[in-house]
């Protein structure tokens, strides 16, 4: 049994479990739902917890623990000696095995033993679903006959039925609360192995990265220079002629839309704007090195002008392009949601529709609008494709938006491409740079908040 079959009998015996509950709460009632203490539906999805609940817990168990129990049967039952293979041998070799169950290529060659063990990896695979799964819905289905027994009219369905939801709610909020706490932790232990190898000063204001280590005692290689400036001065070079490009454009639009277009004009326009929000982010990486970073060449040329083939400001034109939805659509709820009695004030007053707009509008919206850039700027920095395709690799360090840069997101990604040795200050550099990204974003957004309390208290 595969897990899309599973899954849809799981559905299906959820629907009947809320079609049995509701049902048993009414016949119980003789049809009169007045007599129930809760809504009919209540007793139906009371039903559904008692149904799922049991399903989901034995079928997580078996996703969770079932493929170490089936690696640990298949390496018993191998004949080679697997005492002398390290650890990651072990990992190649039970690789290759789930490679021939499902039919995929290996890096060693087809052997009777590996072709044996791949045939029993697949049977054990699918025996031990088909049993998990079996044994969820038989579970699901007597939640379901302990939920229609208990079912009564005095039954008090909708507390409890509440009550799941909230502790539903709390775990993910925990899983939220505990993901990220997670992603810190990983950011920060690894960076702590970093700093172990490389000095926090030299990484913080070394103005030369080249990050190529050697792997190995024997291998011949450089000993790496990792500093980072050039990599945050590229970052913020690029962020930079993207705001230039998408805050003015973002925020005019906004402001046209809500107080100078029509009603027909802004159901038209407002949609196609934010369609840019929709394109992916390769293909304006690709619009940005076909089409953008030629077109500033050949014209940065005519002018007599240097322009590196793959330049700051053709990735950050780009970029601004790709964000003005962000801005636009942020700024123009925070603009709507200005109270009308403001602008009747203003105009009471005598102000034109101008000077309301930047005296009172504006400012009121203020906390909506910082937040609006504060997003953008977000995206502009954690921005990979882009840059990739139309700014390039090279650390360099210079405020020229003509020249090629290179951001902290793009080494990321070219450092955690490919076999990696977690051992390496190449590698675990990424990490670092991944950790002075977040505790950036982290003071951008307590700087924003702080200018949302001050025009908050302004403004209420």
């Amino acid at each position: 049994m595969s897990l899309g079959l599973y899954f849809i009998l799981l559905l299906a015996l959820t629907v009947t479990a809320y079609a049995l509950g509701r049902g048993r709460a009414m016949r119980t009632a003789s049809g009169d739902a007045r007599k129930l203490h809760s809504l009919p539906s209540y007793y139906g999805w009371f039903a559904v917890v008692f149904c799922l609940l049991p399903a989901l817990v034995i079928i997580t168990l078996w996703l969770a623990i079932g493929p170490a129990i089936i690696d640990r049967l298949i390496l018993g039952r191998l004949p080679t000696d697997l005492s002398g293979l390290s650890p990651g041998e072990v990992r190649l070799l039970l690789n290759d095995i789930k490679n021939i169950a499902s039919g995929d290529a290996i890096s060693r060659q087809r052997e009777p033993v590996l072709i044996e063990a791949g045939r029993l990896y697949g049977a054990l695979h699918a025996k031990g679903l088909l049993a998990a799964a079996v044994l969820s819905l038989a579970l699901g289905a007597g939640g379901t006959l302990l939920a229609l027994r208990v079912i009564t009219p005095d039954f008090r369905a909708r507390p409890k039925v509440e009550r799941v939801v909230r502790v539903v709610l709390i775990a993910s909020s925990a899983i939220a609360v505990l993901t990220t706490v997670g992603i810190v932790l990983s950011l920060v232990f690894e960076s702590l192995r970093f700093f172990e190898r490389v000095p926090v000063s030299e990484f913080l204001f070394g103005l030369n990265w080249s990050p190529q280590t050697a792997l190995r005692a024997d291998q011949v290689g450089s000993s790496g220079a990792f500093g980072a400036v050039p990599l945050f001065a590229g970052t913020l070079l690029i962020t930079l002629v993207a705001m230039l490009v998408a805050v003015p454009i973002g925020l005019m639009s906004a402001v046209y839309m809500t107080q100078y277009a029509g009603p027909r004009l802004r159901k038209i326009a407002k949609p196609v704007l934010e369609i840019l929000a929709g394109i992916p982010t390769v293909v304006y990486g690709f619009f940005a090195a076909l089409v953008v970073a030629p077109f500033f060449r050949e014209f940065g040329e005519s002018l007599g002008l240097d322009v590196a083939s793959e330049s700051a400001l053709a990735a950050g034109v780009v970029m601004g392009i790709m964000i003005i939805p962000f801005v636009s659509s942020l700024s123009d709820d925070a603009i709507t949601a200005v109270p009308r009695a403001m602008r009747d004030g203003s105009f009471a007053l005598g102000a034109t529709k101008s000077e309301t707009i930047r005296k009172v509008v504006i400012p009121a919206a203020l906390p909506g609008v910082v937040g609006a850039f504060l997003l953008a700027v977000s995206r502009a920095v954690g921005e990979t494709m882009i840059v990739v395709m139309a700014a390039g690799l090279a650390a360099n360090l210079t405020a020229n938006p003509l020249d090629a840069v290179t951001t902290v997101t793009a080494q990321i990604v070219a450092l955690l491409t490919g076999d990696q040795e977690f051992d390496s200050a190449k590698t675990l550099s990424a990490f670092a740079l991944g950790l002075v990204l977040f505790v950036v974003t982290l003071g951008l957004n307590v700087i924003a908040l702080g200018v949302v309390r001050k025009y908050r208290e302004t403004y209420e």
